[in-house]
């Protein structure tokens, strides 16, 4: 009669040892390679908003000035998520649907990176909550504004993006950017320490400390 044999203590400690060790080689690599493949994502849709906005100008669908001259529009405008400020749904849209934001708060989530744009108000610039913040339709015409920041800084994200009509991307790997809420105010990109209301002729702080403290550089 044959023995039956198994693994012994030792040859499974043994085991779970070298199993350890490979997880530890292993998880902070899959950490970093998730960490670069969200930010990486998070650039390209920076540049593809951008891409958008100069689509969405040229239709001139939105004109709320009646001079001719279209302005940029918010995420649900965008993606033809909802009417445009002309009243008709954007068809076909310039954003995939997906960009279609949460209008409670103007926010989009995608591969671990909050999205938000700004168009600039009378005195401001304001995000598209309901509808509630009133677009000043000269100043849509030449200026917007869009932030992308971790939904939980080191692990879906290190960095967090700006870019703006001029479409200069810049970065910054503070680790106050991460959650759901935009924890530095839209000016914060802005060169210059000064307490303003408005960032609408500020300059982005590429290479500079930014109004939020920080210092940003430039990203793509």
């Amino acid at each position: 009669m044959k023995r039956q044999h198994g693994f012994t203590l030792i040859e499974l400690m043994i085991v779970i040892a070298i199993i350890a060790i490979i997880a530890a080689i292993a998880i902070p690599n899959l950490l970093s390679a998730r960490l670069n493949s969200n930010e990486t994502a998070a650039l390209a849709t920076m540049r593809t908003i951008v891409s958008a906005q100069t689509q969405f100008k040229a239709t001139g669908r939105a004109d709320e000035n009646d001079n001719g001259i279209g302005e940029f529009g918010y995420f649900p405008e965008l993606a033809g998520g909802r009417a445009v400020r002309d009243g008709a749904r954007l068809a076909p849209p310039v954003l995939a649907t997906a960009f279609r934001s949460n209008q409670i708060t103007g926010r989009v989530i995608r591969s671990g990176y909050h999205f938000l744009i700004a168009l600039p108000t009378d005195t401001a610039f304001g995000v598209d909550l309901q509808g509630i913040d009133l677009v000043d339709a000269d100043l849509a015409e030449t200026t917007w504004l869009c932030y992308a920041w971790p939904a939980d800084h080191g692990n879906t994200g290190n960095r967090s993006f700006f870019v703006n009509q001029t479409g200069d991307i810049v970065a910054t790997d503070d680790a106050s950017y991460t959650g759901t809420t935009l924890p530095m105010g839209l000016a914060a990109a802005f060169a210059g320490k000064a307490n303003v209301s408005s960032p609408i002729t500020g300059t982005i702080a590429t290479g500079a400390t930014g109004r939020d403290g920080n210092f940003w550089v430039r990203a793509g």
